[in-house]
């Protein structure tokens, strides 16, 4: 019989043109992908339960006869509908949206129906389910209970749930009639690992029995589940394992150890390396010497001095006679990087250049220009750099600042700029995300992982506040006395509007708000509708002392130092990650004045949100904060893969199955020296399309 993962959905009933193109948006081509598209939840339909015996929050189905039905007029028109059974119970059915054809039906006395939903407490009616789903039930043709737990696929929009489980019902019809999945794991690594068969594990987690446990379904812990998460991590270490071997084919320009100018650098530093730098700053030194391309993840808590164990890679670069590309993500992270560069590589008579969008016309001319004739050595930028119309004269090194923002295709990209027949350069990816270390080595199987575990000695502790905004006046009374005494302070705003008008706007009317407040001092705004060379002034004046405060959007997140500021305040604090936060606060706490941050929140707060302020209260660990920002925000997000395809997992979980990655490890070096047909098939399996990532 023809193979599963041969089968396109096309061949399903009803799947025609425009379904298949909807299922392709979920990554699902093939009956087997069908299949390894795996529900995220459960709901129990086994069962009809008494209206006497419902409870708020409960997900229940209900069976009864319509006794009432009107249509109410409050704040919005809804119809409502009362059911009752013979336990004596009643519920209102809710619909603020339904038609008259539906009106009717449900009006006609007698009428039965069995409907699932969940039940709350209304405010007027008592016990009440909002949009249930029902269906009529007829006198002569009872409906069928389930035999098993309902799952809840992830969708997209235009496929309900309903037919969703109709499209598995005939992958699942198939797969029995079929000689099953194939397995890839061999006999061996299944009975050492206690994995349990592929078939029957997927056949349980689309349709698990009705005395399956649901806590520990949706909990991801049951043993079928597990089986699948396995081998669904091992695809994705298989993969970037694939990768990384892929592109250690390649060569790259052995760079000789440094010299004179690295000497001359250090020479000029108004401060000696931590241990820990010296120790990175070593490992991709000795990665440079190779002729095989570095591929070397550089993790460092904010302030940890990342951008120097950067510079000495350049020099290493420049001094053979190369040239080096740094990408960071926004325009004002690459100018901050761009005045360190220039205030190091000058001296040493190194020309520094800066493309991003905000340049002009001409000066991008000759921007790009110094950069195809070699002129230009240490090339700094946004996504500019990996433009067409950018070309280099000798690339032999490319660091990335702040990893996560750029999707996987982007780093390929800006490799490609340096190719030289099979000859590419160096890569080094900086992050100031702490990445537990289980989890990078997951994560980020194709590249080598280096950590500057070291805050230079000096840095103070930043003490963090937690404050009401209806204590506001007394947060700008702080600000007025720290200023007085000769220090600097940030206020951050943030809106949930993702539209940049919008957060400027409220920054510029918080910004004129202080200065009503405050006449005595000297107030910035920065945001990021203005003009690099505006933006820049502005900064400067800030660095320079000119300006006691600095009102500014996230903009400043990355990058910005400025020592005598000591004090930030964050409005609406509970609107922002934990990484984003680690990262503001970051800015503070760099002179050897004691420094505190205000997060300033608005109530309610919701449970995440208080968790999220009490872990930045609690420590200024980046690593504590990066596991629990894992726990509260999973890893697609932590890693910033989601837009890159990377570490999509269906149904494992890198935190929660973080015990299974040691084994996951273990098998994936069985696999790659003894069982190397199972690698493609595998990847494909659960991957899919997406591995194309690594192809880019």
């Amino acid at each position: 019989m023809t193979s599963l993962s041969k089968i396109p959905c096309s061949n399903l009933y009803g799947v025609g043109a425009q379904l298949a193109e909807k299922l392709q948006k979920l990554d699902i081509h093939s009956v087997q992908d069908l299949l390894f598209h795996l529900p995220y939840r459960y709901e129990d339909r086994t069962r009809v339960t008494p209206l006497i015996a419902v409870k708020p929050g409960n997900h229940v189905m209900v069976e009864g006869v319509v006794r009432e039905v009107e249509v109410r007029f409050n704040r919005r028109r809804s119809l409502l509908c009362c059911l009752e059974d013979e336990s004596g119970g009643s519920i209102v059915l809710r619909f603020f949206h339904f038609v008259k054809a539906q009106q009717d039906m449900l009006s006609r006395k007698g009428t039965r129906i069995r409907c699932f939903g969940e039940v709350r407490w209304g405010t007027s009616s008592g016990y009440e389910m909002v949009h249930p789903e029902y269906r009529q039930i007829k006198l002569h043709d009872p409906l069928p209970i389930d035999n098993h737990l309902t799952p809840i696929y992830p969708t997209t929009e235009g496929i309900h749930q309903t037919g969703f489980r109709k499209l598995t019902d005939q992958a699942l019809a198939l797969l029995k009639k079929s000689e099953g999945l194939e397995e890839y794991l061999p006999l061996p690594i299944r009975q050492m690992h206690a994995l349990s068969d592929v078939t029957q594990a997927i056949c349980y987690v689309h349709r698990p029995p009705p005395d399956a446990s649901r806590a520990q379904l949706e909990a991801g812990l049951h043993v079928h589940q597990q089986r699948l998460a396995f081998e669904e991590l091992l695809a994705h270490q298989l993969s970037l394992r694939k990768l990384r071997t892929n592109l250690q084919q390649n060569r790259a320009a052995a760079l000789a150890r440094p010299s004179l100018l690295t000497k001359k650098f250090l020479a000029n530093l108004h401060f000696s390396l931590t241990d820990a730098q010296q120790r990175v700053a070593k490992e991709v030194s000795c990665d440079l010497t190779q002729a095989v391309p570095m591929l070397r993840l550089v993790q460092g808590d904010v302030g940890s001095g990342k951008t120097v164990v950067a510079a000495l890679a350049a020099l290493q670069a420049i001094e053979n006679g190369y040239q080096v590309a740094l990408m960071a993500p926004t325009e004002l992270l690459s100018e901050q990087h761009l005045q360190n560069f220039k205030r190091w590589m000058e001296p040493l008579n190194i020309k520094t250049v800066l493309l991003s969008g905000n340049l002009k016309a001409t000066e991008r001319r000759e921007v790009i220009e110094s950069i195809e004739n070699g002129e230009a050595k240490m090339v700094i930028g946004t996504h500019a750099l990996f433009q067409k119309t950018v070309n280099f004269h000798r690339l032999a090194l490319v660091i990335i600042d702040e990893q996560h923002r750029f999707g996987v295709h982007q780093r390929l990209s800006l490799r490609e700029k340096g190719k030289e027949g099979n000859i590419y350069p160096h890569q080094m990816i900086m992050t100031a995300t702490p990445i537990p270390r289980t989890l990078a080595m997951t994560a980020y199987a194709d590249l080598d992982y280096s950590v500057i575990d070291q805050l230079p000695p000096g840095r103070k502790p930043v003490t963090t506040l937690l404050v009401s905004n209806t204590r506001r006046d007394e947060v700008v009374e702080r600000i007025s006395y720290a200023c007085q005494s000769g220090q600097q302070t940030y206020w951050v705003c943030t809106l949930i509007e993702e539209s940049e008008m919008l957060q400027c706007e409220a920054a510029e009317v918080t910004a004129e708000r202080l200065r009503e407040q405050l006449p005595n001092l000297n107030i910035g705004l920065v945001h990021g509708r203005l003009k690099a060379q505006e933006k820049e002034m502005i900064m400067q004046q800030f660095r320079a002392g000119a300006l006691n405060l600095l009102v500014a959007t996230t903009v400043i997140e990355v990058g910005v130092d400025v020592p005598n500021a000591s004090l930030m305040v964050i409005e609406n604090a509970e609107r922002l990650g934990l990484a984003q936060l680690h990262q503001l606060r970051g800015r503070v706490g760099r002179g050897t004045v004691a420094s505190h941050c205000v997060l300033m929140y608005q109530n309610p707060l919701s449970d995440l949100a208080k968790k999220r302020l009490h872990v930045m209260k609690s420590t200024q660990d980046g690593f504590v904060i990066a596991q629990e920002d894992l726990v509260l925000r999973g890893p697609g997000e932590v890693l910033g893969t989601r837009q890159a395809g990377l570490m999509q997992m269906r149904t494992a979980n890198l935190v929660r199955d973080k015990m299974l990655l040691p084994k996951v490890q273990q098998v994936s070096e069985v696999l790659l020296e003894n069982h190397p047909e199972c690698i493609d098939p595998l990847i494909h399996r659960w991957i899919g399309q997406a591995q194309k990532y690594g192809e880019a």
